[in-house]
């Protein structure tokens, strides 16, 4: 376990030094009308290029890389372009909200997904057609614009809901909920879609083996096969897809914190973005991949506890 776990954590070291190396190449390649953009059109070529000096994208594109990475290494990932302040910090203060949001959007994709996926697998008739057609919405539906139904139903018309904003838990439970319920909402429906396909297929495939045959002839009850045997061998499967899921999810969120005005990683790139504060986008980006590596180990620990077949090794 000790021996693949740090060779996982190895692989995921490599991952992070490569993405986050193309990364500050396609960004910082593409800095030439940084500083116009930031002073505005009035600027001169004086001001422009003392500018450009300042944050030090006059220098060659392997010493700023160098120069960021050094700082990386020690936790320092500069300071913001745009918004006079540390990048660091300011994603300290924004994961917990956009891990939180993923998170609950997570654990019920993974829910909602076991509970279609095992009853299309076992009622074959008119239920399967109806989880068959909620896929296809679910695929055909943009989360953002399900985002913006969701607000005008039920934040603007019924007024159950906060249309915007975001409550922390610790301030209070029962606000943070009630913050979290649309955004959530719309970031699960387009999950379920293909998650619940997934664990359809792969429980369809589990009773068809011939150990389930074995076990039905020796009289074993119908659900014991079915909860005891064929879902958990289908598990790995769905988990599998539900890691997928977490970062179709995670830039999903992008978009849905910006409808929800919702203060977390998400928003901050789409600003970051349309501002070109490219240290913010490379502390999003290396972010990002660090909580990808960490899930994706997870998810190989928990497909090793499931099915014994699986050696980590």
């Amino acid at each position: 376990m000790l021996k693949y776990l740090s060779r996982k954590l190895l692989s995921g070291i490599c991952l992070l030094f490569i993405v986050s190396a193309v990364t500050f190449v396609l960004i910082f390649g593409s800095t030439e009308n940084v500083a116009r953009n930031i002073l505005g059109e009035s600027a001169t070529t004086e001001d422009i290029a003392a500018y450009n000096h300042q944050l030090g994208i006059d220098r060659p594109l392997l010493v700023q890389y160098g120069s960021w990475l050094q700082g990386a290494l020690s936790g320092d990932l500069g300071d913001s372009w745009t918004r006079n302040q540390r990048v660091a910090p300011s994603l300290q203060s924004r994961l917990p909200v956009t891990l939180s949001i993923v998170g609950v959007a997570v654990l019920l994709t993974g829910v909602f997904s076991v509970v279609l996926g095992v009853t299309a697998a076992v009622r074959r008739g008119l239920a399967d057609q109806i989880i068959q057609v909620i896929s296809v919405v679910g695929f055909a539906i943009p989360n953002f614009w399900l985002g913006l139904l969701l607000v005008l139903l039920f934040a603007v018309h019924l007024q159950w809901l906060p249309p915007t904003g975001y409550v922390s838990f610790s301030a209070s439970p029962k606000q943070w909920a009630a913050a979290l319920v649309l955004p959530v909402a719309a970031l699960v429906f387009s999950g379920i879609a293909s998650s619940s396909q997934q664990v359809r297929g792969a429980v369809i495939d589990a009773l068809n083996q011939d150990y389930v045959r074995t076990l039905r002839a020796r009289g074993v009850r119908r659900s014991s096969i079915l909860y005891r045997h064929a879902l958990r061998n289908a598990l790995p499967a769905a988990l599998t897809v539900l890691s997928v899921q977490f970062v179709a999810l995670l830039g999903g969120a992008a978009v849905i914190e910006r409808i929800f005005a919702i203060p977390g990683l998400g928003s901050l790139t789409v600003d970051a973005a349309l501002q070109g504060d490219v240290p913010v986008l490379m502390g999003v980006v290396v972010t990002l991949v660090i909580v990808v590596v960490i899930v994706n180990i997870m998810i190989d620990v928990l497909n090793a506890m499931l099915n014994p077949k699986v050696r980590l090794q």
